[in-house]
């Protein structure tokens, strides 16, 4: 039997696609940055489909690429570059939506691989229940997706990245074998945590399949506060104070007057106390009572304020986190940038942002900067506007944050776009571990191949550049 013979048999023959202006749109990722042939597309519609597509493409040589919502920003969900010879299988998890009712005793949901975040949000919310991770992309987001690359977003600082939300996994293994621990128990101790493992593992070592969700307490009344501070080192202090006055603090986000200015253009949107400030914080409290009276007396005794705007109503809050949601929008209308997800240590943010003008006009000195990010993980996106050399400015940002002892990638991923600098965050011991265990799950190294994991003769190449 063929090898689109055995896809037939496995999902059904409208869903593998083979035309290739059907396939074409799974093979380049939304920034354009990133494609690759492919030499299907399949659509499973849960784990047994999946772990025939699985045993039929082992049997055949050939790679698999896992794809969800393709919100990430590091090529890691789209075929490589490469002759169409080679090209692999594209495996999506989109028809996977199972959602279960919510377990009201343990606050847990299952959720197929395809359920959209804002999906799982609301079934979550109907139950008088939340989900703890929030980010913009909700409405395309996928859950398997999000578990796959650990994804933070908005609310890390209040309830923790995708790991922190997983109860339990089921997931096919690449030879067709699945492992299923959705019972989602509040203590086990058999060894190995597999489901917390292939979390973060961005579809190398196994397909996700299906979610055992964890979900926290509904907290109905919010206030946000736009805080325009002096800089980057005043919005580490205000944090700080915020959180000791305020225990309700579930987001702390940072903008500045440039990203600001230029959603501003693309979208119309009015930004409050604009000229204000040389740096904002855009922060949400939530509580079960309102918390509008307490976030003004805490604002009111924090030195670090120079103006601020609170709100309280749903519209309003809506204004104002548009203006930090929508600088993707804003940076894209633009042009396609270098896009690079990295953190450091809270008491280093400040250097880091000082410094990234200069590391980037340095090698790129026409190149548009735009940065935002988590404020309380110290989590920076940087975009590099107008680059002639992509990859230079990619060294230049990576190496300034290795050596302020961050890492290459806070939330999106390594992906393929940064496997050749895995080594200025993990060290060659950690790399050697993390090929044993790839070893170990895909041992023909067909599933996601190229994405994490650098090639073997890459270290010394990626050593000399983040040194020049």
């Amino acid at each position: 039997m063929t090898l689109a013979a055995a896809l037939r048999t496995a999902v059904g023959s409208e869903h593998v696609l083979l035309d290739p202006d059907l396939r074409a749109s799974y093979e380049t990722d939304w920034t354009g940055r990133f494609t690759g042939p492919s030499r299907a597309v399949v659509r499973p519609a849960d784990t047994a489909q999946v772990a025939q597509v699985l045993a039929a493409c082992a049997h055949a040589g050939v790679a698999v690429v896992v794809q969800g919502g393709r919100t990430g920003l590091v090529g890691g969900s789209v075929p490589p570059p490469g002759p169409a010879e080679n090209a692999p299988v594209v495996l999506l998890t989109t028809r996977m939506t199972e959602l279960t009712d919510v377990s009201q005793i343990t606050r847990q949901v299952t959720a197929g691989a395809g359920v959209t975040l804002a999906r799982l949000t609301g079934h979550a919310r109907a139950a008088g229940l939340d989900f703890g991770v929030d980010l913009a992309a909700r409405d395309s987001a996928t859950v398997g997706g999000m578990v796959a690359t650990n994804a933070g977003g908005i609310r890390v600082l209040r309830h923790g990245s995708m790991r922190d939300q997983v109860a339990g996994v089921e997931a096919a293994l690449v030879d067709g074998r699945i492992i299923s621990r959705l019972d989602g128990l509040a203590k086990d101790n058999t060894g190995y945590d597999i489901s917390h493992l292939l979390a973060g593992s961005e579809g190398t070592l196994a397909v996700l399949t299906r979610l055992r969700l964890r979900l926290v307490p509904a907290e109905q009344e919010r206030a946000v506060a736009l805080i325009a501070v002096r800089g980057t080192a005043e919005a580490v202090e205000l944090l700080a104070a915020l959180r000791s006055q305020l225990p309700g603090v579930s987001a702390a986000e940072l903008c500045f007057p440039s990203g600001l200015a230029l959603v501003a253009k693309v979208t119309g949107a009015r930004v409050p106390l604009e000229g204000a400030g040389g740096a904002y914080v855009l922060a949400e409290i939530a509580g079960e009572s309102d918390p509008v009276d307490d976030v003004l007396a805490a604002l009111e005794s924090c030195e670090q304020v120079l103006d601020a705007t609170v709100a309280s109503s749903a519209a309003d809050r809506a204004q104002l986190w548009a203006l930090r949601e929508r600088h993707t929008e804003a940076i894209n209308s633009v042009g396609v940038p270098v896009k690079l997800d990295v953190s450091v240590p809270l008491a280093r943010l400040a250097d880091l942002v000082d410094r990234l003008p200069g590391a980037v006009a340095a090698v790129e000195p026409a190149a548009q900067l735009v940065l935002f990010g988590h404020l309380a993980e110290a989590n920076l996106h940087v975009n590099v506007l107008g680059a002639d050399d992509g990859e230079a400015a990619t060294v230049a940002v990576l190496s300034l944050v290795s050596s302020l002892g961050g890492s290459i990638s806070s939330e999106h991923g390594i992906g393929r776009a940064k496997a050749r600098w895995l080594d200025l965050s993990r060290s060659q011991a950690e790399i050697d571990v993390m090929r044993s265990i790839k070893a170990a799950f895909d041992p023909l190294g067909l599933l996601n191949p190229g994405v994490i994991l650098p090639a073997e003769d890459a270290g010394a190449s990626v050593r000399a550049l983040s040194h020049r």
